[in-house]
């Protein structure tokens, strides 16, 4: 079973930059999709950001334009720049990965993604 580790967490000010990192144990190169999610205590986890096997990227309205996401075959390694970074945005962060193939398009729901890192936590203050 891959294992995904998060990083890159932290504490800044309104319009701050973060880059998370999301470390796996196995090749991701073959994966059809990698996402990042994000959860506030009492509410649902919502995607972010997802990236697929054709490098396709997807955003969420509410960071579109404020956010990237990439990754690294080589190193097994997924990314996501968060930049303007506002209140509303404070979560934990939580990669995830789809290891059981073709789910359509668009692949963004918590439910079809079944290996989830430990998460990190991030946090904007004005």
């Amino acid at each position: 079973q891959m294992q995904l580790v998060e990083s890159g967490g932290g504490s800044v000010q309104v319009g701050g930059t973060l880059r998370l990192s999301c470390g796996a144990s196995e090749n991701i190169h073959t994966l059809y999709s990698m996402g990042w999610f994000r959860q506030v205590p009492g509410k649902e986890r919502d995607w972010v950001a997802i990236i697929y096997q054709d490098n396709l990227t997807e955003y969420a309205g509410s960071v579109e334009g404020r956010v990237t996401i990439s990754r690294d075959i080589v190193r097994n390694m997924m990314y996501l720049q968060l930049t303007n970074l506002k209140p509303e945005d404070t979560a934990t962060y939580y990669c995830a990965a789809r290891t059981r193939g073709y789910c359509g398009y668009p692949c963004h729901r918590p439910s079809e993604y079944n290996v989830w890192g430990q998460g990190t936590q991030v946090t904007v203050s004005s």
